[in-house]
């Protein structure tokens, strides 16, 4: 059974809470444990805290009472580029330098960045941002995985790296500023424990983007055409860095819409995981803001 965090629908004051979700049941059980608190500890010790919650809890939340909110509250979130032919191929179509994509994708270290705070995450049916000053965007679609601060995988999520591809294509050192920026990361639905998905290395990915109702283009593709391990990603992301409280990595997308398509605000894309979920998200366009002088 997965992992969520909500928010109580009916709720005074807003405030988010750990949940398992039993889904037979359509109900949420509150925990009292934190993501981050979890995350600290080792993967048996994490287990048998979530159990014996559940087992003491003697409140339940319905799902349709609940608002889903992106599975982190204190992780980064870390991604990895070109781990898939088809993004290498993008990224060489956009870029005017694109040769060195071409080396990423066969180099030994992967292409490895920051890309967003858990404040800056959006969860389902939440909205997912493009910039006002690009006039290329697309979503990318990715399996997310949730890493505890020892080096362990801890769960899968879905995840949606929105990003700017006219900013980055215009010069590689401005990958920041295509990847980077308020509500650019949608997680969610929930987070999978990793016993409940059979194999991380063949999910199904599947991408759906509507426009005025109507599917404007979708696509499928599926994890075991990535190029490089979870476990080498995993292993690179840790090599110089820890994270106490754990986080998350995104592992690539290897859907990527056409050279001629862009996200439009109103947009919905829908991203389904097998085994995962389905995570809906609608798009907003930042407005242009003005530092204070």
């Amino acid at each position: 059974m997965p992992l969520c965090y909500y928010q109580p629908r009916e709720a005074a004051h807003a405030y988010q809470v750990l949940g398992w979700i039993d889904i037979e049941n359509d109900q949420i059980i509150p925990l009292d444990s934190s993501l981050a608190d979890l995350l600290e500890m080792r993967s048996q010790q994490r287990i048998e805290q979530i159990n014996d919650e559940v087992a003491a809890s003697s409140t339940t939340v319905p799902v349709r009472d609940a608002h889903l909110l992106p599975p982190v509250d204190e992780q980064e979130v870390w991604a990895a580029g070109v781990t898939y032919e088809r993004s290498r191929d993008a990224r060489m179509e956009e870029s005017r330098t694109d040769d060195i994509y071409d080396r990423v994708y066969d180099a030994v270290r992967p292409e490895v960045f920051f890309k967003a705070p858990a404040y800056r995450c959006v969860g389902p049916w939440d909205q997912v941002a493009i910039r006002h000053d690009s006039d290329w965007n697309v979503p990318e679609p990715e399996l997310a995985v949730i890493i505890d601060g020892h080096g362990e995988v801890a769960g899968y999520t879905i995840g949606n790296d929105v990003s700017s591809r006219s900013i980055e294509g215009e010069n590689p050192l401005y990958l920041p500023q295509a990847k980077i920026y308020t509500a650019s990361c949608a997680l969610g639905p929930w987070l999978m424990l990793p016993h409940e998905l059979a194999d991380p290395s063949n999910v199904a990915i599947r991408m759906n983007i509507e426009r005025g109702g109507e599917v404007v283009w979708s696509g499928e593709t599926s994890t075991s055409r990535m190029h490089r391990s979870v476990a080498d990603l995993v292993d690179c992301l840790f090599a110089a860095l820890e994270f106490p409280v754990g986080v998350v990595l995104l592992t690539g997308t290897g859907l990527v819409p056409p050279a001629e398509f862009t996200l439009q605000p109103h947009d919905v894309v829908q991203i389904e995981l097998e085994g995962i979920g389905t995570l809906t998200n609608h798009v907003r366009q930042l407005p242009k803001r003005t530092a204070a002088r």
